[in-house]
Formats: structure tokens, sequence, C-alpha cells
């Protein structure tokens, strides 16, 4: 067996490294837009995550206050014990 002229194994090397070159550029360029189309997606999450916690922070300050939910013992109105009264 002979081996081939030591230009001709750098020549078809360079090719080998020529392809893996591309195909790595390749691939860059997919990354870069999944990376672009995912940092897009979080950004519009992040908005409607903001918008949703602003409702939901207005319909907080709508609810009336803790004291004026639950009767306390000085203004508790129990029908029965009105009756007997």
């Amino acid at each position: 067996m002979t081996n081939p002229p030591l230009i001709e194994q750098i020549a078809e090397r360079v090719e080998r490294l020529l392809v893996r070159h591309e195909e790595l550029r390749r691939t860059n360029e997919l990354l870069s837009q999944q990376v672009q189309a995912l940092t897009h997606e979080r950004d519009n999450l992040k908005s409607r995550l903001m918008a949703a916690r602003a409702r939901v922070d207005s319909l907080i300050d709508r609810l009336p206050g803790v004291g004026a939910q639950a009767p306390t013992p000085e203004t508790d109105t129990d029908p029965a014990k009105e009756r007997a009264q």
C-alpha cells in the first residue's frame, strides 16, 4: 500500500475541515434563531405576567378590608341573640 502524498492528505483534511466549518456555521445560525425566538417568547410572557399581576393587584385593592369581612364580637349580629333580648 502506498500512502497518498502529503499534499493530498493535507488537501483532504482541509476539505473535511471546510465541510465541518459549514455544518457548525449552519448549526450556530439555527441556534441563534432559536435564542432570538425564545427571548421574544420570554419577553412576551413577562409582559403578560406583569399585566396579570397588575389586574390581580387591582382586584385586591377593590376588596373590602379584612375587618369589614369578619364580624368582631362587639358587632356580632347573631339572630338568636337578638331574639333572646
